[in-house]
């Protein structure tokens, strides 16, 4: 695995390329897309760093695993590429948002366009072997992503934090709540949706009326 990082993010995250955890993780990455079929592409690993820019960030929402089925990880959590069918959390996001904020349901499942307006769409581990859900945890991604995170904390002020199912709400400590925004709801998923726990939680709306607040641009969601 290259780690082909961009530009706006090298100088905040350099030191974590030289630690041995990350030296074991691009070793296993590397291993695993030589030998099995894996997701996303190589080039598109770091993809929710090359379309959000560390000095234009303003939103982080953190995802779990990339998609393991043909075509569908972009290298953006949540995000589909263009023609790809929606997968049930992205429809309940999209439906949220119709309802949040009166827009159509959009054609496209691809969320670059979110991405190049500030928002990062990060999974808490950046692949996954096909058809084999969490088969690349706990090899030192989550290492990485929590030290993202962390570093997000430290350099930024006012970043907005999407926290959405138990997983993400557990990334909370490494936020400093007096520097940031988190918002917490249920999982999109049809588990944790069905139940009530992420319909009507107008995130997005939130989002916007706090950057507004900000005098920061609002997110075309």
């Amino acid at each position: 695995m290259q780690v082909k990082i961009a530009d706006s993010w090298k100088n905040i995250l350099q030191n974590e390329f030289y630690k041995p955890y990350f030296k074991d993780l691009t070793s296993f990455v590397k291993n695993e897309y030589e030998n099995y079929q894996c997701y996303p592409k190589g080039k598109d690993i770091f993809a929710a760093f090359d379309f959000c820019a560390f000095d234009n960030l303003k939103v982080v929402i953190i995802g779990q695993d990339p998609y393991h089925g043909p075509n569908q990880a972009n290298g953006l959590c949540f995000s589909v590429k263009d023609d790809i069918a929606h997968p049930p959390s992205l429809i309940n996001i999209f439906k949220e948002i119709a309802t949040d904020l009166g827009k159509e349901y959009p054609q496209s499942g691809n969320l670059e366009k979110w991405a190049k307006q500030g928002v990062l769409l990060l999974n808490a581990t950046l692949t996954v072997r096909a058809h084999e859900a969490g088969s690349h945890q706990k090899q030192g991604w989550e290492t990485f992503t929590d030290a993202v995170i962390k570093q997000i904390s430290k350099e930024k002020e006012n970043i907005i934090f999407l926290l959405w199912g138990g997983f993400a709400k557990k990334k909370s400590k490494l936020i400093d709540k007096k520097k940031h925004y988190i918002l917490e709801s249920g999982h999109p998923s049809p588990l944790s949706a069905n139940r009530g726990y992420w319909f009507g939680n107008q995130h997005f709306s939130k989002t916007n009326d706090i950057l507004q607040d900000l005098g920061i641009p609002k997110i075309e969601w």
